[in-house]
């Protein structure tokens, strides 16, 4: 998967505190055998040419996964927006030829495989700055293609304005919205709770 000059990086975003399960590090909960983030990375990595964890605390903790782990950019937990400014801040760093970043989420157990390759094709065609995943009518914010060049106009907004909604900020810009369907059942699909967990592992024994 290429796109610009230097392909699609992709960040996870795993940083929150996941206070709805209890605490610790949720993408870590298993469905189908594997846990939920290992099932996003295997089906972000064939997508994109790299991924980095966004998550705090001890990066030891996912030295298995082999992945570079960014820690937010601004402290406090101020939500995935900082999670999306680190992965810039990375990216800009590390690949600096790149002009595209996707975003995930790293509890959604069942991302399309079609993902980047739709969100990159929507926002070529409507020469948008970003490109969202939808579902149901309703769109994925933090589940996102976003260009390099919002990365200076981003930090302002969470820095210097307090910014914590991720389409409330996308709200200034043009986006490009691609909707997937629901059936057999939604592919943004996320688990927050126990109740979600067990939800999943349903979901788990429909997938082809």
């Amino acid at each position: 998967m290429t796109t610009g000059s230097d392909g699609i990086i992709g960040v996870l975003l795993a940083g929150g505190l996941a206070r709805r399960m209890g605490g610790g590090d949720k993408p870590m909960q298993t469905v189908g055998g594997q846990s939920m983030l290992a099932r996003v990375i295997d089906r972000l990595a064939p997508q994109c040419d790299g991924l980095i964890l966004n998550a705090n605390g001890d990066p030891a903790r996912f030295a298995d996964l082999e992945l570079p782990v960014v820690a937010d950019a601004v402290a406090g937990f101020p939500g995935p927006l900082a999670g999306i400014l680190a992965g810039l801040d990375w990216v800009a760093l590390n690949r600096p030829q790149t002009r595209w970043m996707l975003s995930a989420a790293a509890d959604c157990p069942f991302l399309p495989r079609d993902l980047v390759r739709r969100l990159d094709n929507a926002r070529s065609e409507q020469d948008a700055p970003l490109a969202v995943a939808a579902s149901g009518g309703q769109s994925h914010h933090v589940i996102a293609l976003w260009s390099l060049a919002l990365r200076e106009p981003l930090r302002d907004a969470v820095v210097n304005e307090g910014f914590r909604a991720v389409g409330r900020w996308m709200a200034r810009h043009p986006v490009a919205t691609v909707e997937w369907p629901v059936t057999p059942f939604d592919p943004f699909f996320n688990a927050n709770t126990p109740d979600d967990l067990a939800e999943a592992e349903r979901l788990a024994a429909l997938e082809v």
